[in-house]
């Protein structure tokens, strides 16, 4: 008997190529949809096409027995936010629909640890929580949107929850990779303003918790993929144990990061092709604590998640054999 195909989008992407390894690991044959020739990933069908297309998926996704859908535009440029709709909100209920037309069984989403929130009342999140609408962070806000896009279709799925992966492939890299690259580069002058923190977690766990939702998940439900809960200063102390740089002692004042996220918006509302280097929503999250628990995927998915300092230190690693560090 052939082995079940899986149509996946985003596989050129750092989770999704991580996710095409556990798919094919796992036996699975896998048809990838792909926008770009140069970055197509290898050891797979190759399916050319773009998610604000979605129409035109419907002949590749026939035979298909399963959909994963990793394929996300994450920025937080103001260029970008009719883009990311487009991609994130929109590009996943076409996605949804052509499914459904092509026969498809199931369908894994990729969404984010940011469509649960923060911590509450010094309780981490879990998959009951929901964070206010907030059309100030409009990359979370589509999270959230296309989780409800994905879950009032007619297939059965599953969404998946990411904290921040971290590991080695990060290329474009993702805003959590930056942070580990400018450390790694000496470019963190300072602490981040508030007392905040945030949960890193291994993308090799991210991407085996993919194929396990696939095979074990329960549709219509959601489950947080996280690994360890960290402030921000013991994320900059790991950080400076696996690439030898000193962490910055002087913390910046919130008033000031906030001013200067401000200033950094306005010249890339004024620059379309500028990219923001302190983003107002990551200045916003500085004071956040960004825990989850993951108890419900380590019941129901088996899901084990190893050491949050060996996936930095593969990063680092990876930067460094490829040339993005000196």
């Amino acid at each position: 008997m052939a082995p079940d195909r899986v149509f996946l989008t985003g596989a050129s992407g750092f989770v999704g190529s991580h996710v095409l390894r556990e798919l094919r690991t796992a036996g699975y044959r896998v048809s990838a949809l792909v926008r770009d020739a140069r970055t197509a990933p290898a050891d797979c069908d190759l399916v050319f096409g773009d998610l604000r297309r979605t129409g035109e998926l419907v002949n590749a996704l026939s035979g298909c027995r399963f959909v994963v859908h990793c394929a996300a535009l994450y920025s937080f440029a103001p260029a970008d936010r009719a883009a990311i709709r487009a991609v994130n909100v929109l590009g996943t209920a076409g996605l949804l629909e052509a499914a459904r037309v092509a026969g498809v069984e199931r369908v894994v989403i990729t969404s984010s640890s940011a469509a649960v929130g923060h911590e509450r009342n010094g309780r981490p999140a879990n998959e009951g929580d929901y964070p206010p609408d907030d059309d100030r962070s409009p990359y979370h806000q589509s999270k959230l949107d296309a989780e409800r896009a994905a879950f009032s279709g007619r297939v059965p799925v599953v969404a998946v929850l990411p904290t921040a992966p971290v590991g080695p492939g990060d290329w474009k890299p993702t805003p959590t990779g930056k942070m580990v690259l400018d450390f790694a580069r000496g470019k963190m002058f300072a602490k981040p303003p508030g007392r905040g923190g945030m949960n890193l977690v291994a993308v090799e766990d991210v991407a085996r918790a993919h194929v396990a939702a696939l095979e074990r998940g329960r549709p219509g439900e959601r489950y947080i993929i996280g690994g360890e809960n960290l402030t921000m200063d013991a994320i900059w102390d790991a950080l400076s144990a696996v690439t030898g740089v000193r962490p910055p002692q002087w913390r910046a004042p919130y008033a000031l990061a906030a001013c200067i996220g401000w200033a950094d918006e306005w010249r890339c509302r004024l620059d379309a092709r500028a990219r923001p280097l302190v983003p107002r929503e990551g200045v916003r999250m500085s004071r956040e604590r960004m825990y989850v628990d993951d108890a419900k995927s380590r019941s129901e998915l088996g899901l084990r998640a190893a050491p949050v300092a060996g996936a930095l230190q593969r990063a680092v690693a990876w930067y460094r054999s490829n040339g993005y560090l000196g």
